[in-house]
């Protein structure tokens, strides 16, 4: 079972996964700091390569599973055209509304 993305708990983590899933640049970029950080399966990442490889030009999409923590930790599955599906586990930072960093990694 997945929870509607519109009913995340955290808005900036809703703000988040809806411009992912939207594959919305634009929106995407706003719902992050502009020196914003984030880690894939425990190495830091260039952001907006990963965001272009792994998101945007891959269409990657998230059915969130499970959220904790008030809604800045989900579960979700996973997927994109280059790498399929597979259960992730995420973790948000949240500064001043947006997300500061966020750790990616199989659940």
């Amino acid at each position: 079972m997945t929870i509607p993305v519109h009913q995340l708990s955290d808005p900036a983590v809703r703000a988040f996964v809806t411009a992912l899933n939207a594959h919305d640049e634009e929106a995407l970029l706003h719902a992050l700091t502009p020196d914003a950080t984030m880690s894939d399966d425990g190495s830091d990442r260039d952001l907006r390569k990963w965001l272009d490889s792994e998101v945007l030009a891959s269409r990657g999409h998230m059915d969130v599973e499970k959220e904790t923590d008030g809604g800045r930790a989900l579960v979700a599955r996973y997927r994109n055209d280059t790498w399929g599906e597979m259960r992730t586990a995420w973790r948000f930072t949240v500064e001043d509304g947006r997300v500061s960093r966020f750790e990616a990694g199989q659940a």
